[in-house]
């Protein structure tokens, strides 16, 4: 049989792997430094009270949007690093749809400028898109914990811990009295950017060791 064709083995890119594993830690600190920044510029607003959500509407929209779809380009790029370094089972292949669908979601949420309150101009989508979002937090940090384990256990129980707070907590959110769901939610973006940056670490860790 002929090998004509046939592309070269596959070999793992330090390089992009560094490169791509910053740009998830960046994306995180910059979606947290625009929602830091929209806290103090929005006027009348209550960052306790008050969710992130509606730092992304109005007139000052594009602070909170500018860090959302670079929060979402990072998600996408921690899918494009686990594609590229696969930890060889079916676990990580979903978690990677998942890390798909959680950087599509979010980018969703950033260009609807609809956020499920009195709109009801069109399809009122936000809710579904939270959920959606809930849910692929939850299956990233569950299934690719078993192929972080092969690299590090460090990284897997790192992984569940994260998953086991946002599978308790994140329902929570939707129970929640308004004065202080704001706050709340900056909690739990802190728990899927901590699953997020559990990954760059490994990227990038792997991408130094490989390139020496």
């Amino acid at each position: 049989m002929s090998n004509e064709g046939v592309p070269p083995a596959h070999q793992d890119q330090p390089q992009l792997m560094i490169l791509l594993g910053w740009f998830v830690i960046f994306g995180c600190a910059a979606l947290a430094l625009s929602i830091l920044i929209a806290d103090f510029v929005v006027p009348d607003h209550d960052w306790i009270a008050d969710t992130i959500s509606d730092l992304g509407a109005g007139r000052f929209e594009l602070i909170v949007d500018i860090g959302l779809y670079t929060y979402s380009a990072a998600v996408l790029s921690a899918a494009l690093l686990a594609a590229h370094v696969h930890m060889g089972d079916r676990g990580w292949s979903i978690g990677i749809l998942a890390l798909l669908v959680f950087g599509l979601t979010v980018f969703l949420i950033g260009a609807r400028n609809e956020y499920g309150d009195a709109d009801s101009d069109g399809w009122v989508i936000h809710k579904y898109l939270v959920y959606a979002l809930g849910a692929a937090v939850a299956t990233i940090a569950f299934a690719m914990a078993k192929g972080l384990r092969r690299a590090d256990d460090r990284y897997s129980y790192a992984l569940q811990g994260f998953g086991a707070l946002w599978v308790v907590g994140a329902p929570v959110f939707f129970f929640l009295p308004n004065d202080i769901d704001g706050l709340y939610e900056r909690g739990l973006g802190v728990l899927a950017s901590g699953i997020l940056i559990t990954l760059a670490i490994f990227f990038i860790r792997r991408g130094h060791a490989l390139g020496r």
